[in-house]
């Protein structure tokens, strides 16, 4: 249940704090005062679309809280996202919005993203704006209440998995069905991409080798000189030693006084160990001196090689190993290609058991949908009765159609607004109080088949007057005594029915508007329904019949507990 709603910086609401209570509470006001801003602060903080346009003028930031009570922990969305209630049952929502567009949103002070805010608050509140009626118009929604109702989620997941995989097998199927020119063309092609990689012969990784070698090539005498340079140093040549024989000079002047002293040991040591590393560093340099092979010709194959590589990497990948998997991508299309007529037997002889397999599935799904439609048929009926719709018939029409992701029914609620007319499609008869009418039934019909224990009905009301208007006033009164109902209206007959009446109010205060949300005693109760009624002319006979009309909604709520 929601308990508390905090708003701050919300388009005309500056700060306001609005403690629902149990049962049927009723927000009325001016048009314009900022009932639907309420609404949208509660879509905002349950995760909704927010934009930024909401935040109050002159303020850097909006913010939004909400705190629901006897909230159980095994709710999907809150173990899915490792959120618990606290240890009372609460749950706080909480979201921050940015004028640069960004949300900081937290559950219990756990921060979420806005979409996993969004899973849990459908899970807590379901608000029917004032422009839901309208969906009942669209008949592809028809299916998705039906399925909603009748709980089709194993079923038609059982579905969808057939429908995937004969999908899947058709995509197959028509991949191999090009025309003769077109697969011949393509095969040639496949064959000189093919052949022209094979002539490369690419092996993983020679770039890098190719590049270092053709690098060294062509600095090839500096190369030749600089070691030259460094075997003269170390080795000296036929004219004269180098450091390694000098260092070994050096080692046998010491070698008679090295036992004199430690000193003269140590340092005996350290010359032999100059002289053992003086000797290997010459070897190795003499080593790369005498393994390098200088080309003139190599570097041109080098180049040459290199140049290949680069054309071949423009058509076929970025690198040789690209260029190797493309050529395997390429055999493996050609192969599949040229056994194309075989696979298709073969596919084709898959596809039929599919099919077989989706119409079974199909077959399963429908029936269910019967069995659910039958019983929603007689809820609705039963609901609309409550609305002094006792006229008005409702059924659920079922047509076959191809198989598709979401069945192989056509689903269509049908009407007939008066006796001896035929069921027609809703969209063609219902007028807009009989559209807001059905479409209570539906989600009050749609509310007990869930676990959400608030409803939230912004102008239901629309298109609704006299008598008609006082039974959705008694519907709603029924509703609250199994759900907390929020209801925003205009209708006197709702407000009046409310266990609790809030009034939204607009004013102005230094130079700028804002609104306050107060909730009413029953002499306040009085003047507001009488306002509702009168416009701003209230008289004595009018607030006499508000306190007749609210004495009336006493007498209802005691008769149905």
């Amino acid at each position: 249940m929601l308990e508390l709603l905090h708003i701050e910086n919300i388009a005309v609401i500056e700060s306001a704090d609005i403690a629902f209570q149990p049962g049927f509470n009723a927000l009325t006001g001016e048009t314009g005062a900022g009932k639907s801003i309420v609404i949208d602060a509660m879509g905002a903080v349950l995760g909704g679309r927010a934009s930024r346009e909401l935040i109050r003028t002159g303020a850097s930031k909006a913010f939004v809280s909400a705190v629901f009570s006897h909230v159980s922990e095994k709710l999907p969305g809150l173990t899915e996202n490792g959120v618990t209630p606290d240890e009372d049952g609460n749950l706080l929502l909480q979201r921050e919005m940015t004028a640069d567009g960004k949300n900081a949103c937290r559950v219990n002070g756990r921060p979420l993203t806005v979409t996993q805010l969004r899973q849990i608050g459908a899970e807590l509140l379901n608000i029917h704006g004032q422009h839901d009626g309208q969906q009942l118009l669209d008949e592809e929604q028809h299916g998705a209440y039906l399925d909603r109702f009748g709980r089709m989620e194993a079923p038609l997941a059982a579905y969808r998995k057939e429908y995937a995989a004969m999908a899947a097998l058709r995509e197959q199927i028509r991949a191999l069905q090009m025309d003769e020119a077109e697969k011949a063309r393509r095969m040639d092609s496949l064959r000189f991409q093919i052949g022209e990689l094979e002539r490369a012969e690419l092996v993983p990784g020679e770039e890098e080798e190719l590049n270092a070698r053709r690098e060294l090539l062509r600095n090839g005498e500096k190369y030749i000189a600089a070691l030259s340079g460094a075997d003269y140093c170390l080795s000296g040549d036929d004219n004269g030693s180098g450091a390694v024989a000098a260092i070994r000079d050096a080692e046998e002047a010491l070698h008679g006084i090295r036992n004199l002293s430690a000193d003269l040991g140590e340092l005996y040591k350290r010359l032999e160990a100059l002289r053992c590393e003086a000797f290997d560093l010459a070897e190795i340099v003499r080593d790369k001196r005498a393994e390098f092979d200088f080309s003139p010709a190599e570097l041109d194959a080098a180049e040459a090689r290199t140049d290949q590589l680069y054309r071949l990497k423009k058509k076929y990948g970025a690198t040789v190993e690209d260029m190797i998997a493309y050529l395997n991508r390429c055999r493996t299309e050609l192969d599949a290609m040229e056994t194309a007529d075989d696979t298709l037997i073969l596919l084709q002889g898959r596809l039929q058991k599919a099919e077989a397999a989706v119409r079974s599935a199909g077959a399963v799904l429908t029936e269910k949908r019967k069995e659910a439609a039958a019983v929603l048929e007689r809820r609705i009926q039963q609901e609309l009765r409550d609305l002094d719709m006792n006229k008005v018939r409702f059924s659920i029409d079922f047509a076959e159609k191809e198989p598709a992701q979401d069945g192989c029914d056509i689903i269509r609620f049908l009407m007939s607004a008066n006796v001896g007319e035929d069921l027609r499609p809703i969209a063609k008869i219902a007028s807009g109080g009989e559209l807001a009418r059905i479409m209570l039934a539906l989600k009050n019909v749609l509310a007990e088949q869930e676990s959400i224990a608030t409803l939230v009905f912004d102008e239901v009301d629309t298109g609704v007057s006299g008598r008609a208007a006082q039974k959705v006033a008694e519907k709603l009164a029924q509703v609250a005594r199994r759900k907390q109902v929020l209801c925003v209206t205009h209708l006197p007959q709702l407000a009046a029915m409310a266990d609790t009446h809030f009034s939204v109010q607009k004013g102005e205060s230094g130079g700028r508007t804002f609104t306050r949300v107060v909730q009413l005693d029953r002499d306040a109760r009085k003047a507001e329904l009488a306002r509702i009624t009168g416009g701003s002319r209230v008289t004595d006979a009018l607030l006499e019949s508000a306190g007749e009309l609210l004495d009336q909604a006493e007498a209802y709520r005691k008769q149905i507990g």
